[in-house]
Order: structure tokens, then sequence, then C-alpha cells
């Protein structure tokens, strides 16, 4: 198994995700990278080149597939402990597992609980458990 958070760290960037997907009958391997600045072309191009010979020999699915890396951008879904840890002071949209929709800023995440400032400057808790899709969003 490939340690992805490993090789980000020698590019000088960190894992967030990675996806296999499906697009017009090609395979496509995406790994989505962050850096406190934001991610650019070069720590694109150099964890790919870092990437590419391991998963000649560890292919991430069998037949042929492209190689992606990327950020993965301003508004993005938030699925792991690590992308709340990694998106402190963003504002975010959650739905809750029971169907009710809250929104606001990131203030921390520790022990799988996720501490939010609404809009009204309330602070809630909400036990990651709980969350059944969250994506952050940009106030324009």
């Amino acid at each position: 198994m490939i340690d992805l958070n490993a090789l980000c760290s020698e590019c000088g960037v960190k894992f967030y995700a990675d996806e296999l997907i499906s697009e017009n009958s090609r395979q496509i391997y995406r790994v989505y990278i962050t850096k406190k600045n934001g991610v650019n072309l070069d720590d694109c191009e150099a964890l790919s080149r870092l990437l590419s010979p391991i998963l000649d020999v560890e292919p991430p699915t069998s037949g042929a597939f492209t190689l992606e890396v990327s950020s993965p951008g301003l508004e993005r879904k938030l699925t792991t402990p690590s992308n709340f840890e990694n998106s402190l002071g963003e504002l975010v949209k959650i739905t809750l597992k029971n169907g009710e929709k809250i929104s606001g800023e990131i203030l921390s995440f520790k022990d799988e609980i996720l501490k939010l400032k609404t809009a009204e400057n309330n602070e809630i808790s909400v036990n990651f458990n709980e969350i059944k899709k969250a994506k952050t969003y940009i106030e324009w």
C-alpha cells in the first residue's frame, strides 16, 4: 500500500483525498493535495513525478489509467477528520444525518467534535458521526 501522506510530505504538500473514477470509458486516478498558501502547478508536477513510477509498480486499478494531481479547490467536500482539521477558519455547509442543515465557520475539530461559529455568532458542537455531508464555501 502506498503511503500518500509520506509522499506528499516529501513534496512539501499535504494529502487531502484520492479517488478512482471512470470518465468517457477511461480510468482516472486523482490525488488531491493542499498547502497552506495554496497549491501551484509545480507542487502538482513534483508529486506526479514522484508518484508515477511507484504507480507503475503498484497501480490503483487493473488496466490502464491516467494519474491526475490537483488541488481540491476552494469549495470542496469534507469527508474525513483530517479534512476538517485542515479547514480551520473556513466556512462550511453541513447536512446532518437527521436532515438538519447548518453552516458556519470551523473553529476547531478535536476528538471527532466539530465546533462551528454560526452567522448569529452562536458556537455549536457537532459530532463527526452525525454528519451526512459537508462542503466548504466562499462568500463573495
